[in-house]
């Protein structure tokens, strides 16, 4: 079956479970309208697939490959509960040739509104985090364990962690996501986006401040922005920081002295 035939039945199989669900009207984004209008791409044998994607020199063209990525997750049906529920799925956001990757849990309502992880209050201290690193939200990349929100039924506000079984569903779109962008270092945000990763689960507070390794990459794990939010003390915001000057060490980034003094009572 091709790939074309595999995302129709799918499809058809997710829409006849919202049925079953008593469901009878779905909004539809005017995008996922013009990609539906698309004829199907020709079926094109897997030995021919492997030479048209794969260059002589064994180099991944980064650009059409993470175009064909989104594509593939915004399409995404894997968890018919969080898809009758989102109202968009959020990729991720940065610079593709990144050297450095951050990765948290799973979107908030901002988020999901949004479409872009990270925007919400938490999203706007991560930003002035990264400045303070003396980087920018466009110059690193910034992605999910979970590309969709969880579902909160019977909420009117707040949000859940993401279960395993979500985590196991969603994670293969941020391995490719990884694969592609190939960061020098990564930054897990909270407790979650370790246990996404690496399957612990003796919390944050444990295992913050020591580099682990994921797939080769070196991986920090630090406290979420959230935390920070709802803990304003100034030693817990030192060890963040302590954890992101590690991080730039491994940059190689120079690092000034008033760098090395923030949070630091006087």
């Amino acid at each position: 079956m091709n790939e074309y035939a595999r995302v129709l039945e799918t499809t058809e199989q997710y829409l006849l479970t919202l049925k079953e669900l008593g469901v009878r009207f779905l909004g539809v984004q005017s995008e996922t309208l013009a990609e539906l209008r698309q004829p199907p791409r020709p079926v094109v044998e897997e030995e021919s697939v492997e030479k048209l994607e794969k260059p002589p020199d064994g180099a991944v063209d980064k650009e059409p490959a993470m175009v064909e990525l989104r594509r593939r997750a915004m399409a995404c049906v894997r968890c018919p509960h969080l898809v009758k529920t989102r109202k968009n799925v959020v990729f991720g956001v940065g610079d593709i040739h990144a050297e450095l990757m951050f990765i948290g849990e799973a979107p908030g309502a901002d988020e999901d509104r949004e479409g872009e992880p990270f925007v919400g209050a938490a999203g706007q201290l991560l930003n002035r985090i990264i400045k303070a690193m003396g980087l920018s939200r466009e110059t690193v990349y910034i992605a999910n364990i979970l590309k969709c929100r969880p579902d909160t039924p019977g909420q009117s506000s707040g949000n859940r962690k993401p279960t395993g079984d979500e985590m196991k569903t969603c994670l293969p779109y941020l391995l490719e996501q990884i694969e592609l962008i190939q960061p020098k270092v990564m930054v897990a945000l909270g407790a979650t986006a370790i246990e996404g990763l690496l399957g612990k689960t003796e919390g944050i507070g444990k295992l913050r401040g020591k580099f682990q390794i994921f797939r080769g990459i070196p991986l920090m794990p630090t406290f979420h922005p959230a935390y920070l939010l709802r803990n304003q003390a100034l030693t817990e915001k030192r060890k963040v920081w302590e954890d992101m000057l590690q991080v730039m060490e491994k940059l190689g980034r120079p690092i000034s002295e008033k760098q090395r003094g923030y949070f630091l009572k006087t």
